[in-house]
């Protein structure tokens, strides 16, 4: 099944509900704040706008049936840098008096923002941080809505192996708190499944990896993967091209599921990449009545198809609706309230476990087709069109 999937926009690409001004003092009467922190203006953003959306489009549904407690989402643009993320985690504590936080969006902000909210008892719900070691801090507060790398490696590694049946692979990391593990969980299951690899790592911040394309065309594999963003992804992938590197399958993982992949690398060198996700992205032609009701409203509200994370961004801020409709106002009781649901959202049931981790373990492969993204199916089941 290879369902196309357009990412040409991802729709409300400013940050309006900006944070509080330094005047506020806490929510109104009748109103409760609930956190956004995420990589809103910076180069990764692309794949923190469509979670904003998401959270932004429930919480105005919300809003618009006239509770008696209204939500005020107070968004945090962190660029995705750790020290400017605890920053305006503070200023959220603090000044703006939240009751809850979707995100942050990225693992590295997470490390870093986890213990500041831990100590403030304050619950997050993340609906893209994916590094695995972020559930193993016995943090009471924390949860993401989504699969870790511990379960997007293995199947991203499963699929390369079995599904594209590669015999040789080079596997590249950005050496961030998120790149690198799962890059070494890809690794781990590659190796366990007897394919021969050849490993490197580049940074980020730089725009020349002529030393790692030319280790990758030296060895001829018959699939590279990169774990890190799109940026750097695409950058990468076109590089590696322009090399001679043609028919080596690309693939890489959620942090580079954005059209930023295509643009970087240009059309016809991304063609046929690959990306695993632990997402459900709602495709214009879904069935489901819920997800289709939900696709239809997200485009409606922001002249898109709801793209990478959207769908977790929904399912994170109905978490916290849930639980103030419930009668649940404070930190600590909306904490609770996590703790023990089970709801049917858009992208999975939602359910956490005692660590935070959502139960939910699904995983999924896109693929670049005709200049767009497409779903091929689970991690498991996904062949090639």
């Amino acid at each position: 099944m290879a369902l196309t999937l357009g990412l040409a926009a991802c729709g409300g690409g400013g940050t309006e509900g900006s944070p509080a001004d330094g005047g506020a003092t806490g929510a109104a009467p009748g109103t409760v704040k609930l956190g956004f922190m995420g990589d809103l203006t910076g180069p990764n953003a692309g794949i923190v706008i469509p979670p904003r959306n998401g959270a932004k489009l429930v919480i105005d549904e919300y809003n618009k049936t006239n509770p008696a407690v209204k939500i005020e989402l107070v968004e945090y643009d962190s660029q995705g840098d750790p020290s400017k993320a605890v920053a305006l985690a503070q200023q959220a504590i603090k000044t703006d008096k939240i009751v809850g936080l979707i995100g942050p969006a990225f693992s590295g902000e997470s490390a870093q923002v986890g213990p500041v909210l831990e100590e403030a008892q304050l619950p997050s719900i993340s609906a893209s941080a994916t590094n695995a070691k972020l559930s193993e801090n016995g943090w009471k507060f924390w949860h993401r809505v989504l699969p870790s790398d511990s379960v997007q490696g293995p199947g991203i590694g499963e699929f390369i192996a079995t599904g594209l049946a590669a015999k040789k692979v080079f596997v590249i990391d950005d050496k961030s708190e998120y790149g690198k593990p799962l890059a070494d969980a890809v690794r781990t299951t590659l190796q366990g499944k007897g394919v021969t690899l050849e490993n490197d790592s580049l940074d980020p911040t730089e725009s020349d990896f002529s030393s790692v394309v030319n280790k990758v065309a030296a060895a001829k594999p018959d699939a590279v993967f990169f774990g890190g963003y799109y940026a750097a992804g695409g950058n990468l992938l076109k590089q590696l091209r322009d090399k001679g590197v043609k028919d080596a399958k690309f693939l890489s993982g959620d942090g580079s599921l954005d059209k930023g992949l295509i643009d970087g690398a240009g059309a016809a060198n991304a063609e046929g990449a690959l990306v695993g996700c632990p997402c459900y992205i709602a495709t214009p032609d879904v069935t489901d009545a819920k997800v289709k009701s939900f696709a239809d409203s997200y485009k409606a509200a922001f002249n898109a198809d709801p793209a990478i994370y959207a769908a977790e961004g929904y399912d994170a801020a109905t978490v916290f609706v849930e639980a103030i409709k419930a009668g649940n106002t404070t930190p600590d009781k909306i904490n609770q309230f996590i703790g023990t649901v089970d709801l049917a959202g858009v992208s999975k049931q939602v359910k956490f476990e005692a660590n935070g981790e959502v139960a939910a373990k699904d995983i999924y492969i896109y693929q670049v087709k005709n200049g767009v993204i497409g779903l091929l199916g689970k991690a498991n089941e996904a062949k090639l069109g």
